[in-house]
């Protein structure tokens, strides 16, 4: 560059309105204040001195530098790409198999691009103001395009062994011709179609958001059959071992968010069990998806299982999984055909596997205890005065003792998941601008926040903050000998349980229904939960299975209702001749 041989050019800079210009490499002017560069370039006279060749930019630097600035030329499905890619990935650090990214969650995406037409179509919905500004193109050169989308590989679902691009690009799945960039791309939104994307509003059509992203790792996990459950997921979230909240922090650096991508990448609050349950089964019904594979006895997500793991998990004797699995078998719940995921069925229904199990175990404690603030605590009190005096023997199970231990565990295993809540930091490191003009303010407003930051966590803790723990499946750990925290795997549930010929039945002969109650409409949920309705046992009970999973306490007591009423066919039907007997007995 020759600040001398720039002399001569007396234009003022279009950005700082300065007169002092340099020469690059490849002979255009760039101005020494603010390093903007023009189109304008010097005339070169006498070539002569370099034969056989062309003039060719080899400062790479500015050229690279501006590059990162303007950013690439990207669609929102390429950051939902990227953002699905970081939770797959995250779950195989959790101990997935590898064939869910390439075999599974890869199609699935595959297919919802080409039924959405964002992809893998001859006409792109996001392509389609592109098609109409280039009126010089030819139809027959979209014959091939379906060929170029075919192709389509993003770093995200590409095998783990193959090379990246040069730059760190990936093939892009919409390329554009440069005279349409600048007539696409919008001020309003870092991304080509962020505008667009956020007022389309056509019927049948899925829309992604983030918290369908989760939705589609959940249905690979179940196509699978992988040992995650939906609640699982979703505390892994919460953890923060899968990507959610600011995962578009992790896009790479040229693409470039503001605008409208703000609100379509941008989540402000935790993703809940009921919300993603509707939304995998919306998508899995938009994507006519064929039925999952089957859900044998076999697979983890088969309530006999799941209710063994929740038995140890809230310290339950190991004596109650018989008792679970007979009340599987007596409500047909463990059949393959309940169990299996058919999203072409006429009633499209998924079954909620961990909750399901868990009302299970909550019908048998029922069984067991009646749970009505009375014979559990008389049965605590016969089995307190039993392990007294036999201490040696296998001690029985004591409902008010473990009543005690997990009232004490759970209410500290809440107060930390607040605090934990309380302390999380909302604001993402990558710091999101309305336009590209608010960009300077808004990363300066992020560095004072971080500095902020800092200077109070020094003046209130000194001590480093703990690293994140490793994820786990279980959430409470119960060992023998802990005095404090006693384990109740091995107690016995003689005293409570009878013989009755060659088999074992419950002292308690009496049971109340959750509800006699349900809902007229063709959807048969039951009526509203309210706590002032129920013992304070029972209450307890669906808390601490409700906080387990992350559920309301409603949508847990509604699923143990489902199941009485398939333990307790004939008491319904009693109920419900009654109930059209008295509406015919009525004088309007």
């Amino acid at each position: 560059m020759d600040l001398e041989e720039a002399k001569e050019f007396k234009e003022r800079c279009t950005q700082c309105a300065a007169v002092s210009w340099g020469l690059t490499d490849e002979g255009k002017y760039y101005c020494t204040s603010c390093h903007n560069v023009t189109e304008r370039s010097k005339e070169v006279i006498n070539t002569g001195a370099i034969p056989n060749t062309k003039i060719q930019a080899i400062n790479r630097g500015l050229k690279r530098k501006r590059k990162l600035e303007r950013g690439w030329d990207w669609y929102v499905c390429e950051g939902f790409q990227h953002i699905l890619y970081q939770q797959v990935e995250a779950l195989k650090t959790l101990g997935v198999g590898p064939e869910l990214k390439n075999e599974v969650l890869h199609n699935f995406w595959k297919r919802y691009l080409q039924k959405s037409k964002q992809a893998y179509c001859k006409n792109p919905v996001c392509r389609r103001k592109v098609t109409v500004l280039e009126d010089n193109q030819s139809h027959s050169d979209w014959d091939s395009e379906p060929e170029l989308l075919r192709d389509f590989s993003c770093p995200s679902f590409a095998e783990s062994g193959t090379e990246s691009q040069p730059d760190g690009l990936a093939q892009k799945p919409f390329p554009i011709s440069k005279a349409s960039q600048s007539e696409t791309a919008s001020i309003c939104s870092g991304s080509l179609d962020g505008v667009e994307y956020s007022l389309r509003k056509e019927k049948g059509i899925v829309k992604m958001t983030v918290p369908r992203t989760l939705a589609f790792c959940y249905l690979s996990l179940l196509w699978q059959r992988e040992t995650v459950t939906l609640s699982d997921l979703l505390r892994f979230v919460e953890e923060g071992h899968i990507p959610y909240i600011n995962a578009f922090q992790h896009f790479p650096e040229e693409m470039k968010l503001y605008g409208r991508d703000k609100g379509i990448f941008a989540i402000e609050s935790w993703p809940t069990y009921e919300d993603i349950y509707k939304k995998m089964i919306e998508i899995a019904k938009f994507l006519d998806l064929p039925r999952f594979p089957d859900i044998t006895e076999d697979c983890y997500l088969h309530p006999n299982i799941l209710c063994m793991k929740y038995l140890m998990e809230v310290n339950l004797p190991d004596e109650m999984n018989d008792l679970t699995c007979q009340v599987v078998k007596m409500t047909g719940v463990g059949e393959v055909d309940f169990l299996t995921f058919d999203p072409i069925a006429k009633m499209a229904k998924t079954v909620k596997y961990d909750v399901q199990a868990v009302a299970v175990i909550v019908v048998v404690l029922k069984l067991l205890f009646l749970l009505d603030d009375n014979l559990e605590w008389s049965l605590s009190n016969t089995a307190e005065k039993y392990n007294e005096n036999n201490k040696e023997d296998k001690p029985r199970f004591d409902f008010r003792k473990w009543y005690q231990v997990m009232k004490k565990s759970i209410d500290e295993k809440k107060q930390e998941w607040e605090e934990a809540r309380a302390k999380y930091l909302w604001k993402s490191e990558k710091p999101l601008y309305h336009s590209s003009i608010d960009r300077a303010v808004a990363f300066k407003r992020r560095e004072m926040v971080v500095d902020l930051q800092k200077q109070f966590s020094t003046l209130v803790d000194s001590t480093p903050t703990v690293g994140r723990k490793k994820p786990s499946s279980f959430q409470f750990n119960w060992a023998e000998g802990d005095a404090a925290r006693t384990c109740f795997h091995g107690h016995s549930l003689q005293g409570i349980l009878q013989n009755k010929g060659q088999s074992l039945t419950t002292k308690n002969s009496l049971y109340w229904l959750s509800t006699q109650k349900f809902c007229r409409s063709y959807c048969k949920h039951v009526t509203t939960y309210e706590e002032s309705n129920f013992s304070l046992s029972y209450q307890f009970i669906i808390n601490l299975f409700a906080f387990l999973l992350r559920i309301k306490t409603s949508f847990l007591h509604e699923e143990v209702s489902l199941i009485e009423k398939r333990l307790f066919k004939t008491k319904y039907s009693k109920t419900k001749k009654k109930s059209s007997r008295s509406r015919k007995g009525r004088k309007y």
